[in-house]
């Protein structure tokens, strides 16, 4: 099996997919590429048995075949080759693999393609179009709160809600959660899938900056994503996503409205000198006035900063894990946030004070205990 392909080209690809092959001690094919060529079309796949990745492109080759090739030595090989044509020529009874490049010749060992566990193919499948920048938009937007506690695995993955009028994303890790809705992706028939977080991780770096189509397809245990010439399948996660729309409190009468930045910057230097385990910060807003404070009774550490706020409501304090509100305020936009709250025990909602078109986001704290401070 012969093929001449230009490094560049095929480092890209290969590096688009390489995240979704594993370094498997137990099954050391995994660390393999797929290579695989029919009618001058080169298909290369990664798996780590949970999510694949295919992608392929057209080459020049007089022979068929398919080998699996390490897929460390080969992205390092090629990262450091000068852009040039790179002939790979394979001995399909050794499975010797020679490469060669300029007055480079590179020799290693391949493996048995049959070895290499089979990429799922759909079926059954029902599909969604989805724009790349509303899908990577989706992502960015809730991968962050999803849990990585691996005895609830429902909440290691994003809960996605295909509805006829609107799609809704949400994650959560029983401290935050982040429901994020689309009003311009609907699909004919209601389904929900939880999609696993590695997935999503390589689905955002995978997805391409200009505005293509993403075709989204499912069944019951896996879902395809296709754009470009990537092929990304991940398996579904199979639990029961927990009743999420339970803990979003309705009745929020305390409503404190803030400018984003402000309000970040002002958190990411409070939290400084708060408790290194809890980053406990205590808002305390009277009128129109809001102090953010932290303290960290171990090393006498203390901070406290006055913000100017629009509030509605009664005059209340509260206490927040300042990670979490710095994290949820860093995946928002808009300018004002709003913080809608009813006591001290309850959770808070932050929320984009003006909402963008066709996107309805929702994000939700628990508060921490206040400790008595002076």
């Amino acid at each position: 099996m012969r093929f001449i392909v230009s490094t560049s080209i095929l480092l890209k690809q290969l590096q688009a997919i390489s995240g979704a092959s594993s370094s498997s001690t137990v099954l050391p094919i995994l660390e393999n590429f797929l290579f695989e060529i029919k009618d001058n079309v080169l298909t290369i796949s990664a798996t780590d048995l949970q999510t694949s990745m295919v992608t392929s492109l057209p080459i020049e080759a007089k022979e068929e075949g398919r080998v699996a090739m390490p897929a460390k030595i080969l992205i390092e090989t090629l990262k450091t080759l000068a852009d040039q044509p790179v002939a790979f020529s394979v001995d399909m009874q050794t499975l010797a693999i020679e490469i060669s490049a300029g007055d480079g010749k590179y020799k290693l060992s391949g493996e048995n393609a049959d070895d290499f566990p089979k990429i799922p193919v759909v079926d059954n499948a029902s599909s969604v179009n989805i724009p790349a920048s509303v899908l990577a938009e989706a992502i960015n937007k809730t991968i962050f709160a999803v849990s990585n506690d691996e005895l609830r695995p429902a909440m290691a993955g994003v809960l996605v809600q295909l509805g006829e009028q609107s799609t809704t994303f949400v994650a959560t890790d029983a401290h935050k959660l982040v429901r994020y809705r689309r009003t311009d992706i609907n699909a004919e028939r209601p389904t929900s899938l939880i999609l696993p977080k590695k997935a999503l991780s390589l689905l955002k770096s995978a997805l391409p900056t200009e505005d293509v189509g993403v075709t989204v397809e499912y069944n019951s245990t896996n879902a395809f994503f296709k754009f470009n010439n990537i092929h990304l399948i991940c398996r579904l996660v199979d639990e029961r996503y927990p009743d999420y729309e339970a803990v979003i409190p309705q009745v929020n009468p305390n409503k404190l409205t803030l400018d984003r930045h402000t309000f970040l910057n002002s958190l990411r230097r409070v939290v400084i000198f708060a408790n290194k385990t809890t980053h406990q910060v205590r808002l305390k807003i009277s009128g129109s006035e809001l102090n953010i404070s932290a303290e960290d009774l171990d090393f006498s550490n203390e901070a406290h900063e006055r913000l100017s706020c629009q509030f509605e409501g009664d005059d209340m304090e509260i206490g927040f894990n300042a990670k979490f509100l710095v994290e949820m305020l860093t995946n928002l936009d808009s300018e004002e946030v709003v913080l809608e709250m009813s006591t001290p025990n309850r959770a808070g909602l932050l929320l984009p004070a003006i909402s963008e078109e066709h996107e309805d986001i929702l994000m939700l704290v628990m508060p921490v205990m206040l400790n008595s401070m002076s």
